[in-house]
């Protein structure tokens, strides 16, 4: 319904047919299809988005508009914390377009937030993670489930000063999907898995999209942005090829959770399983600045993160398994200014020990020497064991306390390894010096100087 130019309300330009909702010029979003517009609910005195989506001309059969317009009016009686509210939709049958009201975000969509704050803390993208789930977990739960079938993070939508995530265009896609030519394939190439483009899909085509959203947030990258074209990205897809920026993901524990998403459809989780996973389990914890881009301009080393009095001085060591031979450690611990620091280490069960990486630990985050060394050695032998049980480490034997003593002062200590020979009784003081696989140690015996490699 147009109004009329003498109405007292010239401000708007467009008004709902109940005239509870006032349409401005101001335009919010642009896409393909579809226009978002600032309004406002008389009724409610709050701002909403006024989406119009445009239908092909050749789409104007009154039965397909009805069938439309139950479909698209089946979305209000969406409810869920993770999803845009909904309010009402139209047909304007004159201009030919969809018209939806939803609630707005002043703060945008995740995309346009993302390039705005450079440097965010995993523990913030975790936390999005789950709320985008938790929304998924809602949709797919229906019957028969609910799938967005377009997720980007152009339709993920954020309250900046709350960091509330919200998943958009709800059943944009399928309107789109009726409303076009009946051969084409709806949606961003970018983020569509491939059985997508076979029609013959199920509610993991909403996860495939959601992982290549944390890619993006990740990397600050579109996924296959080294394609020219759709039909590169296609053949790329359909064959398997996963995205250049994947290759920039430093951390591998968000490498691996981006490629649980991303995984063929035979392998690929639910959104239900990924909120079970490790990975954002601990996403309330305190971590460090995310810097899985190598260019992201944030500190990968550091975190501007401060803690509390008690919590000073934390040290954990989590792992996780990359393949037959390897586990990717990480190594964080807090400094007596309150700051998180954070160092990640390759560990190959055949070639390392405890005890040397822990030395290469402390090494490369330049700790004091009163860090107990030994806490660090058990922790690391503890993570290795929960990912292979029948691991038998190098360690020395005795207290437990034995390392970090003889780093301060000379102790009588027995060392054993699997290939260190004999056992070794030894009245030392020892000097570390750090070799990528060779532990050496400098022994002062006797006022003589003695070498052991192990």
């Amino acid at each position: 319904m147009r109004q009329d130019e003498n109405n007292s309300e010239e401000e708007f330009v467009e008004i709902d047919p109940t005239g509870r909702y006032g349409r401005y010029k101001e335009v919010l979003g642009k896409g393909a299809f579809k226009e978002v517009y600032r309004a406002f609910d008389q009724l409610e005195g709050i701002e909403v988005a006024w989406n119009q989506v445009k239908l092909d001309d050749k789409f104007c059969s009154s039965e397909d508009l009805d069938r439309l317009y139950s479909e698209v009016h089946l979305l209000k009686t969406l409810k869920h914390k993770s999803i845009i509210k909904f309010y009402t939709s139209w047909i304007d049958h004159q201009h030919m377009t969809i018209n939806l009201i939803t609630e707005v975000f002043t703060s945008g969509n995740l995309r346009q937030y993302r390039k705005k704050h450079k440097c965010v803390d995993l523990r913030a993208l975790k936390k999005w993670s789950r709320q985008i789930l938790e929304g998924l977990v809602y949709l797919h739960s229906h019957d028969p489930p609910v799938i967005h079938r377009d997720l980007k993070c152009d339709n993920i939508f954020i309250n900046g000063n709350q960091g509330e995530v919200k998943i958009g265009d709800l059943g944009l896609a399928a309107i789109l999907h009726r409303a076009r030519s009946a051969h084409s394939v709806i949606g961003t190439p970018e983020f569509m898995a491939p059985e997508l483009y076979e029609e013959d899909y199920n509610v993991l085509v909403d996860i495939y999209a959601f992982g290549m959203c944390l890619l993006e947030l990740v990397t600050f990258e579109y996924p296959y942005s080294e394609c020219t074209n759709a039909a590169q990205i296609y053949r790329k897809v359909t064959s398997g090829i996963k995205p250049a920026s994947l290759l920039n993901v430093t951390d591998p524990q968000v490498r691996t959770f981006i490629e649980k998403c991303i995984a063929k459809v035979s392998q690929r989780l639910s959104a239900k399983e990924l909120l079970d996973d490790p990975f954002l389990k601990c996403y309330n914890e305190k971590t460090e600045i995310v810097n899985s881009h190598k260019e992201n301009g944030c500190n990968g080393n550091g975190t501007v993160d401060k803690l509390s009095d008690s919590e000073v001085g934390l040290l954990t060591v989590e792992g996780q398994r990359k393949d037959l031979n390897t586990i990717f450690l990480k190594l964080r611990i807090t400094d007596s200014k309150g700051q998180i620091r954070n160092i990640h280490f390759p560990f190959n069960i055949e070639t390392d020990t405890s005890f040397s990486v822990a030395i290469e630990m402390v090494e490369e985050l330049d700790l004091t020497d009163d860090q107990d060394i030994s806490t660090i050695v058990k922790m690391i032998d503890t993570e290795i064991h929960s990912h292979i049980p029948d691991w038998t480490p190098s360690r020395l034997i005795g207290d437990d306390s034995a390392m970090h003593k003889c780093l301060s002062s000379p102790e009588t200590l027995h060392f054993q390894g699997e290939n260190s020979g004999p056992l070794l009784k030894l009245e030392l003081e020892i000097h570390v010096h750090r070799s990528r696989h060779d532990l050496i140690l400098s022994c002062l015996h006797h006022q003589s100087i003695k070498t052991l490699e192990l």
